[in-house]
């Protein structure tokens, strides 16, 4: 990737269908940022197609290249799982789920027409949905007293921080993304408020 600082995925979910000699491959892709979205989606596709033959899928996270996963649900092994991945890897995206059910046909279609199949429904669904380039970032929990919530969100605004989660009471909590490139800065002036406390957070 060109730009150190970004990463490409998908602007939205999208889904599409391809079918060969009476299977139909419904693909759906997805713009995920850990493993328990991969297994919320997943799970949510098997129970929306129950009588699937096979529900064969693909992620990639972060930016190191070697983040990722592919099933084949139990399809000769190579021919459905690794050419969807193929197709991930192919444009360049990260933070990015691809499911494929199959519905069989009746027609045997060979390795090589598997392939075909799995990557062609891949390709079609992240054809459908839009690229986008997002900061790389770092998760960080600020704790802070709820006097200073003036002055801790005019930094968050300034610093293109988003926030996850909040908790607000007395005493506030908040989950932070916070962009790589601007964290030093960040943790910098974050530092020089009173009864305010941040953490980097190195779990996935």
């Amino acid at each position: 990737m060109c730009d150190p600082d970004h990463f490409q995925t998908l602007g939205q979910p999208s889904s599409a269908e391809y079918k060969d000699r009476g299977s139909r491959f419904i693909a759906y892709a997805f713009p995920i940022s850990n493993t328990g979205e991969f297994k919320k989606h997943l799970q949510e596709l098997k129970k929306e197609h129950p009588k699937a033959a096979h529900h064969c899928f693909a992620y990639r996270l972060g930016t190191d290249s070697n983040n990722f996963r592919s099933s084949d649900d139990g399809e000769p092994s190579g021919s459905a799982g690794k050419p969807i991945l193929n197709q991930i890897q192919s444009k360049g995206l990260t933070n990015v789920l691809v499911v494929v059910v199959r519905y069989f046909g009746g027609t045997l279609l060979g390795v090589p027409g598997l392939i075909n199949a799995y990557k062609i429904a891949a390709m079609l669904a992240l054809q459908l949905s839009p690229v986008v380039q997002k900061p790389l970032t770092t998760s960080c929990t600020l704790n802070f007293d709820y006097t200073m919530m003036n002055e801790v969100m005019r930094h968050i605004k300034a610093y293109n921080v988003e926030i996850i989660s909040q908790e607000m009471q007395l005493f506030c909590n908040m989950r932070l993304e916070v962009p790589v490139k601007r964290l030093h800065e960040f943790e910098h002036v974050i530092k020089e408020l009173r009864n305010v406390d941040l953490k980097k957070q190195f779990n996935n």
